[in-house]
């Protein structure tokens, strides 16, 4: 196939691309590099396996590229999630216009199918937990979440109007190798910063899903190879949770330290911060892919790679 990935140099696109390659597709990448990292394709690009556009969405010259492609991997947004109560326009932007812009490019240039990558915070705070795909209402508490929402709609009347098909996955926060953002590089970073303390936002209860982001890639692939509704939509992730202060447990042990916790307080870590979240996989394994990593190993993981990078 001829595939092209929006973000493709960034944290998960670049894993994306990872697996493309050794499929054998030819790989296009956009990107606009300013939060992914060149050197995380350099290997492809060099043994001429996949080809990098250096092209911010919200500008031109990037739409021809879409003439050929079988399909478009757009993982292309903002991706940190307190970053949007802070600038809601550029979130807004880079999101919800960034991706009208690709559906466009794609309605000109005959190209069908789109693979999107969602969040599971379009649900909001859920009352159901593990929180299915058909939950509603979908209230977003998160700029974020509102965005991303907005672009399935989106995409989904794109599909309906212009006889396209969609993948839509509905993501836990998925970590690893290449992250550049989230808890595990912030306790990282403040523990290197003073090791005999570490500052928790919230009050440390905060629980959630993790997987690691090589499991994500696997289940995205497997399900895009298995589903063929007009609008696909799915989630993914693992069938437990960790709470912010084991995870600041299993950094410390990483690290070998013993710090002091000190919580800032309040069941959020910041505006939009969800508390509570799971999410329910069922259809996933109903498809056929069952995670083989939970959220404890995934941030065992993540961590080790972190420290690593």
């Amino acid at each position: 196939m001829r595939s092209i990935v929006t973000g493709g140099a960034g944290f998960i696109g670049s894993h994306l691309v990872d697996f493309l390659v050794s499929s054998g597709d030819d790989v296009i990448i956009i990107d606009s590099l300013v939060s992914g990292d060149k050197n995380y394709v350099r290997e492809h690009l060099e043994a001429g396996r996949a080809r990098l556009v250096s092209a911010d969405l919200l500008g031109d010259g990037w739409q021809e590229e879409l003439d050929g492609a079988d399909r478009v991997y757009h993982l292309a947004a903002d991706p940190d999630v307190r970053e949007g109560s802070a600038d809601p326009d550029r979130q807004l932007n880079n999101t919800i216009i960034a991706t009208h812009r690709v559906l466009e490019a794609m309605r000109r240039a005959n190209v069908t199918e789109i693979v999107f990558t969602s969040t599971s915070t379009v649900y909001g705070e859920a009352s159901v937990i593990p929180t299915p795909e058909d939950y509603s209402p979908m209230e977003p508490v998160s700029v974020y979440g509102a965005s991303k929402l907005a672009c399935e709609a989106l995409i989904s009347a794109y599909c309906h109007s212009f006889s396209m098909r969609s993948w839509i996955f509905r993501f836990a926060n998925i970590i690893g190798a290449r992250s550049g953002h989230g808890v595990i590089t912030d306790f990282i970073r403040k523990l290197k910063e003073n090791p005999g303390e570490l500052e928790i936002l919230g009050d440390g209860k905060q629980t959630k899903s993790y997987l690691e982001v090589r499991e994500c890639i696997r289940a995205i692939m497997y399900v895009a190879g298995h589903s063929s509704d007009i609008v696909n939509t799915c989630n993914i992730g693992s069938e437990d949770w960790v709470s912010v202060t084991e995870i600041a447990d299993i950094i410390c042990h990483e690290m070998n330290l013993s710090p002091s916790y000190r919580y800032t307080g309040g069941r959020r870590g910041w505006i939009g911060d969800v508390p509570r979240m799971q999410l329910d996989i069922s259809r996933l394994k109903e498809i056929g892919f069952v995670p083989g990593i939970n959220s404890r190993e995934s941030v065992k993981i993540a961590v080790r790679a972190a420290l690593e990078q």
